[in-house]
C-alpha cells in the first residue's frame, strides 16, 4: 500500500499521525511525505531555516518514508499564494505518486495554512480524480495547539470516525516529535509530550485500547 501524508508545516503529521505512519511502514506499506510550506526570511533567521531543514530530514529518517517532496511556499503565508498554484503542484505530486491512502491536515483548526492546504487538497483529489489515481481513502487529522484552539462552528469542526490503536507506537512517537527541537514544547504546552500522551489516551478510551490516533474520513472510494 502506498501512504502520501501532507502537511502545511514540518510537524503536523508527526503531531497528528505519527502512530499511523509507523503503523504502516511496520506493515510494508511505502510512505511518502509531502510539506507544503518552510520557514522564511525575514519572519525566521538563516539559522533557524537552516536547522527545521535539518529536523525534517532527521524526520523523514526517522519514519523511513519513501520519498519527501518540500514544495517550499511561505510558512504562515500559505493565504497569500495563489490557490490556483498550490492546487496545480498538489496535483502533479500526487499523481506522480499515485498513493492508495491519503492523509492531510485538518482545515477546520485556528491555523490559515491549515485551511488553505484542506481546500487546495480537495480540488486537487475530487472523486473522479481520485478514482483516476487509484485513491482509495482521503482522511485528515487532527494537530495538537492548532485543531483544539478553533472557534466553535459546527461546520468545520473535527469530528472523528476513524480511529487507529497506536498503543505499541506512542513511545515512538514522542520520540521523533522530540526531534523537532525548533517545535516541541515541554509541558503542559500543547506541543508537550504529556499533552501528546493525555490525547491519544483519551483517542484510545473512545475505542477501549491504552493509545489511539483519530481521524476524520472525507471520502471513500469503495
Amino acid at each position: 500500500m502506498k501512504i502520501l501524508a501532507i502537511s502545511a508545516h514540518p510537524d503536523d503529521e508527526t503531531l497528528g499521525i505519527a502512530g499511523t505512519l509507523l503503523k504502516h511502514k511496520e506493515a510494508g506499506g511505502l510512505v511518502h511525505w509531502m510539506i507544503v510550506t518552510q520557514g522564511h526570511r525575514p519572519a525566521w533567521s538563516a539559522e533557524v531555516i537552516q536547522q527545521k531543514a535539518i529536523e525534517v530530514n532527521q524526520v523523514a529518517q526517522a519514519y523511513g518514508v519513501h520519498s519527501l517532496t518540500k514544495f517550499g511556499f511561505p510558512a504562515a503565508r500559505l493565504d497569500t499564494v495563489p490557490l490556483a498554484e498550490i492546487i496545480g503542484r498538489l496535483r502533479d505530486a500526487v499523481a506522480a505518486i499515485k498513493p492508495t491512502q491519503v492523509y492531510v491536515v485538518h482545515g477546520g483548526d485556528v491555523h490559515s495554512d491549515h485551511d488553505v492546504l484542506f481546500r487546495a487538497t480537495m480540488s486537487a483529489l475530487r472523486p473522479q480524480e481520485m478514482e483516476r489515481l487509484g485513491i482509495r481513502r482521503l482522511l485528515c487529522y487532527e494537530t495538537l495547539s492548532s485543531t483544539e484552539a478553533a472557534a466553535p462552528n459546527r461546520g468545520s469542526m473535527f469530528v472523528p470516525n476513524v480511529f487507529n490503536d497506536i498503543t505499541s507506537h506512542l513511545g515512538r512517537k514522542i520520540e521523533i516529535m522530540g526531534l523537532y527541537q525548533s517545535e516541541n514544547q515541554a509541558d503542559p504546552l500543547p506541543r508537550g509530550p504529556g499533552a501528546m500522551k493525555a490525547l491519544a489516551r483519551y483517542r484510545g478510551a473512545t475505542i477501549g485500547v491504552e493509545y489511539a490516533e483519530a481521524l476524520m474520513l472525507v471520502r471513500e472510494l469503495m
